[in-house]
């Protein structure tokens, strides 16, 4: 559902031949960056130091999105590298010194050296690196990284506070990428930890999904019949969406945010019969052919929502909408039934429709500040 357009295939043909080098995916330029390089240079320096390296957090190259146009800003060999605190506080200037003067200044044709930030902290690679290379290998320690991210420290475990208003995306970030090396295993404990929602909290946003859809599910039909086609088309684009969020929850999968959502939902079990199927909903030509597919799109959903076998199994049919002739699969039956299930006390003291932050906003300016995120906290009270 997400392949690019002929526009964007012409830019990324045009970029690849430009005289430059073969497009190599981010995780991969990291790892030849580590291996080749970084890590010899601190065996050879630093014997017996013990550290993590990896490549997570932010970059479409963490989720394995990169392509050639992800090349234009803040994408290059770079790496982060992890130490516990003392060593940090010991090494850290010197190993800043070391990769300056230390590192080749190109990667499979990709230079190493950086422009400086511009006011969002964005870098450019330079055209011509030199020593010494002012670099992009990050030396931190993995509680001040993820504090960056999340916006709390999460190495003594999170609180249900903290599991709601952390958005998928920062969860995502932390939990793919690739790790090189785990000495302290450090990073093993916090990408575990982070792995997924735990069950109650899960069950919770898996109910609000489904509220979610039975918001709007009749609207499809409502705005059609009094020949409100735009309307009709926009109700409908907000269920695909709400499905294809779902489709995250119902395989324990953190979605990540608008620009790569199509990109990852192609990725999951359900999208080789729900894919198709949404894909016809967009584009049907009238509200009783949007309605007829999204029928069947709730079919599969609630289907898998039986397969899970955390409710009794619930009827899968789409019926009418009280005594009005839009067909709909009632989300509601099926966030209560799952409601019912959960019997954490301070789950079941949240408002039983909101969950988690992403269900709440889908704004760039709040999701992208962990500060923002939090300062919401009041909404769940």
């Amino acid at each position: 559902m997400d392949e690019p357009g002929p526009g964007e295939l012409a830019l990324e043909d045009a970029l690849s031949s430009e005289g430059g080098p073969g497009f190599v995916a981010g995780l991969d330029l990291a790892e030849t960056l580590f291996r080749d390089s970084v890590e010899p240079l601190l065996r050879d320096r630093l014997p017996g130091l013990r550290y993590g390296a990896a490549l997570i957090g932010e970059g479409s190259e963490v989720l394995g999105y990169d392509t050639p146009i992800s090349s234009d800003h803040h994408w290059g060999p770079r790496v982060q590298l992890f130490l516990g605190a003392d060593d940090l506080e010991r090494h850290a200037a010197a190993i800043d010194e070391l990769l300056r003067h230390g590192l080749p200044l190109e990667v499979d044709g990709y230079a190493t050296g950086f422009g400086p930030p511009d006011e969002l902290g964005v870098r450019l690679r330079l055209d011509a690196a030199t020593h010494p290379v002012d670099h992009m290998c990050a030396v931190t320690t993995v509680n001040a990284f993820a504090v960056e991210r999340l916006g709390f420290d999460p190495t003594e475990g999170l609180t249900l506070r903290d599991w709601l208003l952390t958005p998928a995306q920062r969860l995502l970030e932390l939990t793919a990428g690739r790790v090189f090396r785990d000495d302290l295993g450090e990073l093993g404990r916090l990408r575990e930890g982070l792995r997924e929602y735990p069950e109650p909290v899960w069950r919770y946003a898996l109910a609000a999904q489904w509220e979610r859809i039975s918001e709007v599910e009749a609207f499809v039909g409502r705005t059609g019949v009094v020949g409100n086609d735009t309307g009709s088309r926009v109700v409908a684009a907000r269920v695909v969406r709400d499905l294809i969020r779902l489709a995250f929850l119902l395989e324990r999968r953190y979605a990540p945010y608008e620009k790569w959502l199509g990109s990852a939902f192609s990725r999951l079990e359900c999208a080789r019969h729900l894919g198709p199927v949404l894909s016809r909903v967009l584009s049907a030509y009238d509200w009783t052919q949007r309605e007829g597919h999204l029928v069947d799109a709730y079919r599969i959903v609630a289907r898998l929502h039986n397969n899970l076998g955390i409710t009794e199994p619930l009827e899968t049919e789409p019926s009418s909408f009280h005594d009005r002739p839009y067909k709909v699969i009632h989300g509601d039956r099926f966030a209560a039934a799952i409601r019912a299930t959960i019997d954490h006390p301070a789950v079941l003291a949240l408002p039983p429709k909101l969950g988690t932050i992403d269900q709440v906003s889908d704004r760039g300016e709040i999701l992208g500040s962990p500060q923002r995120c939090r300062a919401l906290a009041a909404l769940w009270v």
